[in-house]
């Protein structure tokens, strides 16, 4: 009793800064309901921590995996075909793969699917679980990971004119530039690496009730603090139209609100709700207003709006809620909803789409995000592969990625 009581403490003393700025920050956004902009885009971005090894009793053999994402790509496609965004768009996650668990042929697997435009391949990596990891070790994993989703399976993006590739993000277990006390990942300056390695956006948060949750909630914004510091965006600077970006990689969260739904002998009893994608939260108009609410988005620019979801592919209980019916009649509701009742558009977009339409709602552009997807980041599966040839460095093919 005497520990499970220190550990509720303990998370509660975690919770603390997040918790003392929600009142301001829900302050905020109850008076942005009065204002005469409303949500007219919701731009939804599907981080899924996909990890086809993940069993609870251990990694799978390399069989089972195939079988799993062999499974996977069947229901992505169908889910894809039959759930259309307001565009024509086909609804797909951004899949974030573990760079320390690389397989050539699982990544093969995961290029069809981009070519059929059912999700785009990003990096997540787990690393310092065992001992600390350094930034020596970190730099090198994400360097050659990164080349060789770009060089051998056309994965990432780049800015128009720049060699290196471009990617996104999600940290595994949490721990962002070493946030959750030297506890898996170590590595202080881990910002300092993830901008220089090409990181343009991060998708890691919101984190709750972990103690690598950051107090700054609810907006997208670029990490303030030292790069050479450990958690460098616990503060942050909210991107806004016509301000320029100083410093990537910028911080995309999903909504961290409450649902007072839950009662308990009739009494409401709060729950988080950070966007997850999973069994046991509820996927309804309700739950789609409540995390539209959060109002994530550039300053003003109140008419788009960013709605981060995340899940675990291959948490087999899950996967109903984040590929499967489940999921399936959710977002054709919220489709159908938004045009019968005119009051939004629809937008499935990957975390580069999304990248790409913050960058032009900073720029002012205004019309449909749809007009935006590929604004700045392009698509390397898109160049030609003679233009792709000049830009290598090198021309051995990456057999095997160092393992963390």
């Amino acid at each position: 009793m005497h520990s499970l009581n220190l550990s509720n403490l303990t998370k509660f003393k975690y919770a603390l800064p997040w918790l003392a700025r929600y009142p301001v920050w829900r302050g905020g956004e109850f008076l942005r309901r009065f204002s005469d902009e409303k949500p007219k885009h919701l731009i939804f971005v599907v981080a899924n921590h996909f990890e086809p090894a993940w069993s609870p009793n251990g990694f799978l053999n390399l069989d089972e995996q195939r079988r799993r994402l062999d499974d996977w790509y069947e229901k992505a496609r169908k889910i894809g075909e039959s759930t259309l965004d307001s565009d024509g768009t086909k609804f797909r996650h951004t899949n974030f793969y573990p760079a320390e668990q690389y397989e050539r042929g699982l990544l093969e697997t995961m290029a069809a699917m981009e070519r059929e435009s059912l999700g785009e391949t990003e990096i997540h990596l787990h690393h310092g679980v065992e001992k600390p990891d350094t930034a020596e070790n970190t730099r090198k994993i994400l360097t050659e990971f990164r080349d060789c989703l770009a060089e051998e399976h056309r994965s990432l993006s780049r800015f128009e004119g720049e060699k290196m590739p471009r990617y996104a993000f999600v940290h595994g277990n949490l721990a962002l530039a070493n946030s959750a006390g030297g506890a898996f990942c170590g590595v202080d300056d881990e910002m300092r690496i993830l901008q220089e390695t090409g990181c343009y956006a991060d998708l890691t948060l919101p984190s709750a009730p972990d103690r690598t949750q950051v107090a700054k909630i609810n907006s997208i914004y670029e990490a303030a603090g030292d790069f050479e510091q450990p958690a460098p965006h616990r503060i942050g600077k909210d991107l806004r139209v016509g301000a320029q970006i100083e410093r990537l990689p910028i911080i995309l969260p999903g909504a961290l609100v409450f649902n007072w739904n839950r009662k308990i002998k009739k009494i409401p009893v709060p729950r988080l709700d950070d966007g997850a994608l999973t069994a046991n939260q509820p996927l309804d108009l309700k739950r789609l207003n409540r995390l539209k609410s959060a109002r994530i988005g550039v300053l003003n620019k109140p008419e788009w709006v960013f709605i981060k979801l995340y899940c675990h592919g291959f948490f087999d209980h899950d996967q109903d809620s984040c590929i499967g019916e489940r999921a399936h009649k959710f977002f054709n509701e919220t489709v159908e909803n938004g045009e019968r009742t005119g009051e939004y558009k629809t937008h499935f977009a990957t975390a580069r789409e999304a990248f790409n339409v913050i960058s032009a709602a900073i720029d002012g552009k205004t019309g449909t995000p749809n007009d935006f997807r590929d604004y700045r980041l392009k698509a390397i599966r898109s160049e030609s592969k003679t233009t792709d040839v000049h830009r290598r460095d090198a021309e051995t093919p990456r057999e095997e990625i160092i393992k963390v």
